[in-house]
């Protein structure tokens, strides 16, 4: 097996483990979330904590995909490479965090309020509704983050043809439809969860291209011998070997 081949392999196992990871969470601590009242959560924690480990599982998972690409996307636009390493990479594992730390922070208000008297319990209930909007914050805007790093990273795919054009089309389509709808939110749009829903085939869509298909072959080629060319007389020439990945 070919490092390109390796390379892309690895993505597309991120990108299905960080979905899994997310869809999972969501199914232990999504109902916790969503119902009230401080008994829900002293009796549901373990859901909570399962799912803040799922969620930092995610996180992970995701915000390895551009570090893994930049060694091939930098050969493309250094910006860009850089951008998705910021916006996919750091931001978003950033955010990650924070929504698993407010998960948990939910966990200590549901122990606290076991034998709270009523003023005690008033005041837990009041910094709930504060963590739940903190959490409520910190995913909207994970998804522009997350938007904003999944264009930078088709957009050099499109523009490269490392992978189906017809696939990065998707996806810049995808991002864009998922980046309106925390702003449709915002404004007070419901039923809009939808417009996520394409991004979220696609990227299982290219995980799946990727573990079966790869990069393609003369591309990447292309783009190591372009390295090779431009390297100046006597200067140490970066290869495959080097990136960690061969055509």
């Amino acid at each position: 097996m070919t490092g390109t081949k390796k390379l892309a392999r690895t993505v597309g196992v991120l990108y299905i483990v960080g979905t899994a990871a997310g869809i999972l969470s969501a199914v232990c601590a999504g109902p916790v979330l969503n119902q009230g009242g401080l008994n829900e959560l002293l009796d549901t924690e373990r859901s909570l904590v399962v799912g803040s480990l799922l969620v930092l599982l995610m996180g992970f998972s995701l915000a390895m995909i551009p570090v893994v690409l930049f060694p091939l996307l930098r050969k493309v636009s250094e910006i860009l490479a850089l951008g998705a390493v910021l916006f996919r990479g750091t931001l978003e594992a950033v955010a990650y965090v924070a929504v698993a730390f407010t998960w948990l922070g939910l966990v200590t208000i549901g122990r606290a309020s076991a034998g709270a008297g009523v003023e005690q319990s008033a005041s837990l209930e009041s910094m709930r509704a504060v963590l739940l909007g903190a959490e409520e914050w910190t995913t909207l805007v994970l998804a522009i983050v997350f938007c904003l790093g999944a264009l930078m990273i088709y957009g050099v795919f499109f523009a490269s043809r490392l992978v189906p054009r017809w696939l990065s089309a998707w996806g810049l389509v995808g991002a864009m439809l998922y980046l309106s709808v925390p702003f449709l939110g915002l404004v007070g749009l419901d039923g809009v969860g939808a417009f996520m829903v394409p991004l979220a085939v696609q990227e299982m869509g290219l995980a799946g291209w990727l573990i079966v298909e790869g990069f393609d072959a003369d591309v990447t080629g292309r783009l190591l011998r372009a390295t090779h060319d431009s390297a100046p007389a006597g200067a140490p020439i970066v290869t495959a070997r080097h990136l960690g990945y061969q055509p």
